[in-house]
């Protein structure tokens, strides 16, 4: 899957830096095309003639390649790649990353990048565990970027711990298993509900939830990156889409993405209803703010329109549909029964009972439960979560 494409390879100073030979190598066995971008300390562990020689190509560090006006371009460059791996990354080269500090060429051309990114950290043990470098990855996972997890050993402190490079042979084997899946879900078209809703009040107050969004987002762009047509109906949140076969329909009310859903459900290949809907909203919603006073207010509320219940019914033969399902108590049970009763293909249980999941982390602890049992996953953040949940998708 790797032949022609063509790799932009950051190289940052780390002693791990000797090992972009390997990838060099690798990349072109396989057909890619590499153009390797190394910051000044890179230069001080593996020198550009090296990396030259391999790639057949000089090797870009400065913005200027000679002081009479010859420039490197960061633009053209972003929109040449297929992909851009920086490995090795150092905790420096994260932070500059995750914060926008556009002081050297490789920074410039990471954020002027319209592939995807992968990105290898390599440092000592105690730098990768620090609050700071955990942010700063989270951060970048949260863009889209893919992370490469470091493994555990010797480091070059001789300290033995996580923090080490993953292996070369292993990077390319992500890189060719990436354009490999970008193809899966080729003329497929999905649909994906995302985030809450919120039920009007008066015009400065509503009945919402926690629901932050990134669950469905997440969905949306492993969705994109394997190749479908993705149709995402979002409730209020500030979560943003990266990829450009992602179609955003913006709602407020659990009426607004029941209609949306419904109209658009027929033409598509798969649905995916993760959006935490509001099952009740106010019979009347007043027109002024409503102002404080001495008595008790009461709220009358009526159920609002079930759009799993009816996507269910709508479903047609060849259609999948796949809905979410959060609990606090008999999370089994409940989940079963809305299964059957929504008529889903399979229902994703999180709990609100487990650490670091459900509501506003960035991570999930999920089972996937279908009529022929039930997968329980470890907790992970919501980008890995979203690819075992497109798997089962996939084999449906």
């Amino acid at each position: 899957m790797l032949q022609g494409k063509r790799i932009i390879l950051g190289i940052t100073g780390s002693i791990a830096a000797y090992k972009a030979c390997y990838i060099i190598r690798g990349l072109i066995k396989k057909g890619a095309e590499v153009q390797t971008v190394i910051t000044p300390a890179g230069k001080e562990f593996i020198t550009p003639i090296t990396l030259s020689a391999l790639t057949s190509k000089p090797v870009i560090s400065e913005f200027f390649a000679q002081r009479d006006g010859t420039w490197n371009s960061h633009v053209n460059l972003g929109l040449w790649a297929d992909a851009m791996v920086i490995a090795p990354a150092t905790a420096a080269t994260i932070g500059k990353m995750a914060n926008g500090v556009a002081d050297n060429m490789l920074i410039t051309t990471y954020l002027s990048a319209k592939a995807p990114v992968f990105v290898a950290p390599a440092m000592d043990l105690d730098m990768f565990a620090h609050p700071s470098t955990k942010r700063n990855l989270d951060t970048l996972r949260s863009w889209g970027n893919h992370i490469i997890e470091p493994q555990t050993g010797e480091l070059a402190s001789h300290l033995v711990g996580k923090g080490r490079m993953e292996e070369p042979e292993k990077i390319i084997e992500i890189l060719d298993r990436f354009f490999e899946t970008r193809s899966e879900l080729s003329n497929k078209k999905i649909l994906i509900t995302a985030g809450p809703t919120y039920e009007r009040i008066d015009p400065v107050r509503f009945i919402g939830n926690y629901s932050s969004g990134k669950m469905g987002f997440a969905l949306a762009e492993e969705c994109a990156n394997r190749g479908a047509e993705v149709t995402l109906i979002a409730g209020p949140v500030q979560q943003r889409t990266h990829h450009p076969n992602i179609r955003r329909i913006d709602v407020e009310s659990a009426i607004e993405m029941y209609e949306e859903s419904v109209r658009l459900y027929p033409e598509m290949d798969a649905g995916i209803l993760c959006a935490a809907v509001a099952d009740f909203t106010p019979t009347a919603v007043a027109g002024t703010k409503m102002k404080r006073g001495d008595d008790d207010l009461t709220l009358q509320l009526k159920p609002t329109h079930d759009i799993a219940a009816t996507l269910g019914k709508m479903k047609k033969e060849g259609q999948i549909l796949a809905g979410f399902a959060l609990e606090t108590d008999n999370e089994i049970r409940n989940a079963q029964s809305k299964l059957e009763r929504k008529n889903f293909d399979f229902i994703v249980l999180n709990s609100l009972n487990d650490t670091g999941a459900g509501f506003r982390f960035d991570t999930n602890r999920i089972s996937i439960i279908d009529r022929q049992g039930q997968s329980d996953y470890d907790l992970k953040p919501k980008s890995e979560v979203a690819k075992d949940i497109i798997d089962r998708i996939l084999n449906l």
